[in-house]
């Protein structure tokens, strides 16, 4: 059975996934700010209340990796923040907020876990199809995707950083998938995949993919966005 770091998990993909591998056998800790009461009723769930944006509170996941579980065999990075304003409208403190999640908090999670990942260890970035070149954009996200580019072009320099340790690195930039956080930004939008079945896709890539892939991105989308 697997150690599962897992981000974003009080609701939606997030709250799927720890779910899904939790009655699978696998341990998880699940880090979120807000913590589902099925969580703590789970013995396969351990759930830490941090913001990931905070890198003082992410002092909590190294005190707890160093004395419970030693190794870390997966990390997913599904938390993610998402601000829907005209560009002219986009303050700095703005592209703060969305990057100290989608960014800094990918970074810092992956450093402090970095002592804990093995030959074998599968690091998972959630990104958006916002964040490939060359696909189409929307207005209202410039922060946001330009916050998932980044995320994919820190995972290609971790996978050849981490290459000779066997740290697998991969991202998966995910189409529309109907959660709360899409519906917050675009009110009425029904997207064709719920975060149940994203969760499915993304629960066996995290299993599986990384022998296969290492440095990937991953297009998860069956339409546009």
């Amino acid at each position: 059975m697997k150690n599962v770091i897992i981000t974003g998990t009080s609701r939606g993909i997030g709250y799927e996934l720890a779910l899904q591998f939790a009655n699978a056998g696998h341990q998880v800790l699940a880090i979120s700010r807000k913590t589902p009461q099925e969580f703590i009723e789970h013995k396969n769930i351990t759930c830490l209340s941090v913001d990931i944006g905070n890198e003082t509170e992410m002092i909590e996941v190294e005190k707890f990796l160093s004395s419970s579980w030693k190794k870390v065999d997966i990390i997913i990075h599904n938390a993610g923040s998402l601000i829907n304003k005209p560009f002219s409208q986009l303050s700095q403190t703005d592209f703060k907020t969305v990057y100290k999640v989608n960014v800094f908090g990918v970074a810092n999670l992956t450093r402090i876990c970095l002592p804990f990942l093995q030959n074998g260890s599968h690091v998972v970035n959630i990104s958006s199809m916002g964040g490939i070149q060359g696909s189409i954009k929307f207005p209202g996200l410039a922060a946001y995707s330009s916050s998932k580019g980044a995320v994919i072009t820190l995972s290609e320099l971790l996978a050849e950083e981490y290459k000779e340790k066997g740290i697998a690195f991969n991202v998966l930039a995910l189409g529309a998938v109907n959660t709360e956080m899409l519906q917050e930004a675009f009110p009425g939008y029904q997207a064709p995949i719920s975060p149940k079945e994203m969760a499915d896709y993304i629960f066996n890539f995290a299993l599986t993919g990384n022998k296969y892939h290492n440095g990937k991105i991953i297009q998860v989308s069956s339409s546009t966005p």
